[in-house]
């Protein structure tokens, strides 16, 4: 309860450093949805299956379930009903914590409340194996989370049982609270998981930097997937300087050349003036603008898991449309398969370049 009350104030502080107009017209939205339920979504009880070698679940703004193979990485999770005890879900999260599986990594992108909810690690702690978070987070964990908690720098590897993950360059802040901003000042990255020659770009948040990108796709050629955060977006003064927006984000994937994009950030939380929708409505209008090859845009609806790879498929595009967003997901996983993918044998520890 002090740790929620010491949040709870520390939030407050950190929204003095924000401008008025944009606290005044966010908080007049963010209001109206504190005083009303959240949209309920189709949900499943199975979030992996056998017959998939690549394959994500959204959970809702940057929360992802990722299973690669017989592996399962699980991105900023945000299972609470608010964040930052101010801002209140649109949206149902879109998978009950309780039928999480065993989770090989958790990712934290950065320390913001809704992408580090020490709310929700309380609620999934036994299920974590490992949590990875950027330089200087693990400042801000509980002293009584049982599961290990590894930092890591820019370019710098942990790896363990054959699943390799990479913190790469993202643009953004690193502080929580506002006071500490002077010295959170590299506490943010984005990931790159590698399992059976499977590749996956994890951005978190980040504003546009080509060059970043760039670097990133040149260091990781070939990856097979890239979620990509696309807002928000208004006002844009302001958050061109730590968001990307959907165009840019568009630009991003092309520049990381990855072959699908999943598209996170919007549509769960009021953190802006966009309207709900405008994020995706842009994006489509964003890719129809440039010539994406046979790269494919493929936003998820909450809850829902999309195989991309299946087991016995080589991780190569298949020829379906990016758009419209499908539904939401309502029914139980196919059966599995009988084959699964072979799994080397590697040491059991963890290891870090």
């Amino acid at each position: 309860m002090r740790r929620r009350l010491a949040e709870l104030a520390l939030t407050a502080l950190a929204l003095t450093s924000v401008p008025g107009c944009f606290i005044a017209r966010a908080g007049v939205r963010a209001a109206g949805a504190f005083f009303s339920s959240p949209r309920e979504v189709a949900t499943t009880r199975h979030p992996v299956t056998k017959d998939a070698r690549l394959a994500v679940l959204w959970i809702g703004h940057a929360s992802a379930l990722i299973q690669l193979d017989d592996k399962v990485v699980l991105t900023d999770p945000v299972f609470t009903s608010t964040v930052g005890q101010f801002s209140k879900r649109l949206v149902e999260p879109g998978l009950d914590p309780k039928y999480l599986p065993p989770v090989d990594a958790v990712l934290i992108s950065h320390l913001h409340f809704d992408h580090l909810s020490l709310g929700s690690l309380d609620m999934i702690e036994p299920k974590i194996r490992t949590l990875l978070l950027p330089s200087g987070g693990t400042a801000y964990l509980a002293d009584s989370f049982s599961f290990p908690a590894y930092e890591l720098r820019t370019w710098q590897v942990w790896e363990k049982d054959g699943l390799r993950i990479t913190a790469v360059p993202v643009e953004h802040v690193g502080w929580r609270y506002g006071a500490d901003e002077a010295w959170m000042t590299e506490s943010y990255t984005g990931y790159v998981i590698e399992y059976h020659g499977l590749k996956v770009y994890f951005g978190g948040d980040s504003a546009y930097d080509q060059k970043m990108f760039v670097e990133t796709g040149e260091r990781f050629p070939n990856l097979d997937l890239a979620l990509i955060p696309i807002g928000p977006t208004e006002p844009r003064s302001l958050m061109r300087r730590y968001h990307m927006d959907p165009s840019e984000a568009v630009q991003a994937f092309i520049d990381l050349d990855a072959a699908r994009m999943v598209p996170i950030h919007y549509g769960t939380f009021i953190n802006s003036t966009d309207e709900p929708g405008d994020a995706l409505r842009e994006l489509e209008s964003a890719r129809r603008k440039v010539d994406l090859g046979p790269r494919i845009v493929a936003p998820l609806a909450i809850g829902e898991r999309r195989v991309f790879v299946k087991v016995g498929e080589e991780p190569t595009l298949p020829p379906e449309p990016s758009f419209p967003p499908p539904a939401a997901a309502t029914g139980e996983p196919p059966a599995p398969a009988p084959t699964t993918s072979p799994t080397p044998v590697i040491p059991d520890d963890d290891s870090f370049e």
